[in-house]
């Protein structure tokens, strides 16, 4: 089953809904904002992703600048700061099976299909 972390409210993320439409595979919507990951599931995300924490981050939004930019801080503090600002996810993330693709731009999702 394909899984689509989603923001209505992204751009970005309503363009990979509807490549994700037109794909014609099952998906499930996962609106993260409201459904908040736990702390498996963000790790399970970032290992899907075979990313670090800190790639995951929205480095441009308003509550990173004014609290966590420019600290040093660790990867486990980094997963703690996004299930407590989980705005700061990036978005749409993608996963089907054990693969995630971060869909930005938005076209990346077809290679995941």
């Amino acid at each position: 089953m394909i899984k689509i972390y989603h923001n209505p409210r992204c751009t970005k993320s309503r363009e990979g809904l509807q490549i994700l439409e037109k794909s014609g595979q099952d998906f499930e919507i996962v609106k993260y904002l409201e459904d908040i990951p736990s702390e498996k599931e963000l790790r399970k995300i970032l290992n899907c992703l075979d990313i670090r924490p800190e790639q995951l981050i929205r480095k441009n939004e308003t509550v990173w600048k004014e609290n966590y930019k420019g600290k040093l801080l660790s990867d486990d503090e980094l997963i703690e700061i996004m299930l407590e600002h989980p705005k700061l996810i990036e978005r749409p993330i993608v996963i089907k099976n054990n693969k995630a693709i971060i869909g930005r731009p938005p076209e990346n999702i077809k290679s995941i299909l």
